[in-house]
């Protein structure tokens, strides 16, 4: 087994997280399978939230102060679509403009999500390997009060105010992992969950047929496979995974979090907040670990990275 680490991202978390452990280890060792559940099309481009907040964080282009897009972008475009009457709930950059025009462009040429991914990660000069879950179409699909909503619906249009009963990913009946994703599982020596979205960030790849079977088969062999929760002191650090959590009937703790992955998962990292809970989840048969969890400087999100790269199986 080569030495590669493989982490499964979305939101800012995973992105932060994932910056860690870039800058922690070769970039080349780390293969980042993120989230497509919250692709969309906006005025005709395809846009990847998720993606694009991970090449944007590894590159330096990222906007920490919005918590999306890129830095010192500016809306012209945007404004002259609203002038059209087009529907400007939805923010986009001129510069992130960019993006999304050369990525459709060049999947109406036949090049697969994957394919353009890599490109662009190469034209931004990022080393990592960032990957799509799949080159399917999957879309996550909130369904609350006021009925079925898209994950950015929900989140940006209705800023996750309605109150979710249900969620379900379209189209992961067909999905397939895609090749980086499938040959990153087969030769990671470590599986890092990142904390992000247990169901609107990682509950889309691992609803991908089989992925969930082939983590199982990583835990079970003593290869480490670590889950950091992203609920910290019984709230999230950011985003509605709290809330969702609540609505659904779920423990809104890191508790809650660990059972959801505790098939999967031989390593549960939890904050110092949360310590009291070492035994509740020693007893869902993790190993339990306590650290400093939340991000907020580029040294915290190395130090994290560098204590789960030194984590093993008890």
């Amino acid at each position: 087994m080569t030495e590669h680490v493989l982490a499964l991202a979305g939101g800012v978390g995973g992105a932060k997280l994932a910056l860690g452990l870039v800058c922690a280890i070769n970039p080349e060792e780390v293969s980042i399978v993120v989230n497509t559940g919250d692709d969309d099309m906006f005025h005709g481009l395809y846009v990847c939230p998720d993606v694009d907040t991970v090449m944007y964080t590894l590159s330096g282009l990222y906007n920490s102060e919005t918590g999306w897009g890129i830095l010192g972008d500016t809306f012209q475009t945007l404004s002259m679509l609203g002038v059209y009457g087009a529907e400007t709930w939805f923010n986009l950059g001129d510069q992130d403009f960019g993006t999304h025009i050369i990525r459709t462009f060049l999947l109406s040429q036949g090049k697969t999500l994957s394919d353009v991914t890599e490109l662009l990660c190469r034209k931004l000069g990022l080393k990592s390997h960032v990957i799509p879950m799949t080159n399917e179409r999957v879309s996550t699909v909130l369904q609350t009060e006021i009925g079925d909503l898209p994950m950015q619906n929900y989140f940006v249009q209705e800023r996750s105010n309605p109150v979710v009963t249900g969620i379900y990913y379209d189209g992961i009946d067909a999905a397939q992992p895609s090749a980086g994703f499938a040959h990153a599982l087969d030769n990671s020596s470590r599986i890092v969950l990142c904390p992000s979205n247990p169901f609107l960030s990682l509950g889309p790849i691992l609803a991908i047929q089989g992925i969930r079977d082939k983590i199982r088969q990583a835990n079970l062999s003593d290869r480490a496979c670590i889950a950091v929760s992203p609920i910290v002191g019984g709230d999230a650090i950011k985003g509605p995974a709290a809330k969702i959590m609540k609505e659904l009937g779920y423990k809104v703790s890191c508790v809650g979090v660990a059972e959801l992955y505790k098939d999967i998962c031989n390593i549960f990292v939890m904050d110092e907040q949360d310590s009291q809970h070492v035994s509740e989840i020693e007893a869902l048969g993790m190993r339990a670990v306590v650290a400093q969890t939340i991000m907020n400087t580029e040294a915290d999100k190395i130090e994290l990275a560098k204590m789960i790269l030194e984590l093993e199986v008890k």
